[in-house]
């Protein structure tokens, strides 16, 4: 019995340890998480760029398909006129503009990207929550801010998202810096 175990020890550590270092090293680029067998959609709008760059990260790491959200009339270049011009109006008065729309349908689990205005999501983005039925569906915010935080955000899309499940959003300063594709990485890991 000894003589076996002599013999089988080294054979099961071998594997174990075989097993480990792929687990540690695995980045074959399949989607990560509880998300491998979701239809995903990447849904965003970005007016800076910020945005953008979060996206297509995520993208990157669950595959899916992506979606930039746009306004019918497009924002101005101008900072300004932008965030304390229209931006601005449109939150004060509840105006919702009209976007390029996409069928969030076939999609089980829709990552949804705004940058933070005003306190909330940018006004394209509430559009696409009204014009989609998000009902049984999941919603992933992210939000990418140039220093007030996400604000409460993933409950305004709750409120526009009826009938969906809306999980802790990720919340990136501007681009998210040289460090961000591990913490998307973290962030969807634990979805």
């Amino acid at each position: 019995m000894k003589k076996i175990l002599l013999i089988l020890l080294p054979v099961i550590l071998i594997a174990g340890f075989t097993l480990l270092y792929q687990k540690v090293n695995a980045d074959d680029g399949t989607k990560t998480g509880g998300l491998m067998d979701k239809k995903i959609l990447i849904a965003y709008f970005s007016w800076g760029g910020n945005t953008r760059s979060i996206a297509q990260k995520i993208h990157a790491q669950t595959g899916g398909d992506i979606f930039e959200i746009k306004p019918v009339t497009p924002y101005p270049n101008d900072y300004n006129e932008t965030a304390y011009g229209i931006a601005k109006e449109q939150k004060d008065k509840g105006i919702h503009p009209p976007i390029n729309n996409i069928d969030a349908a076939p999609y089980d689990v829709i990552f949804v990207g705004t940058p933070a205005w005003w306190y909330t999501m940018a006004p394209p983005v509430m559009t696409f929550l009204e014009n989609n039925n998000f009902e049984g569906k999941t919603i992933v915010p992210f939000i990418t801010h140039g220093g007030g935080g996400g604000y409460t955000i993933d409950k305004d899309m709750e409120k526009l998202a009826k009938g969906s499940t809306v999980l802790k959003p990720l919340v990136v300063y501007e681009n998210g810096g040289p460090g961000i594709d591990k913490e998307i990485k973290s962030w969807i890991d634990k979805l």
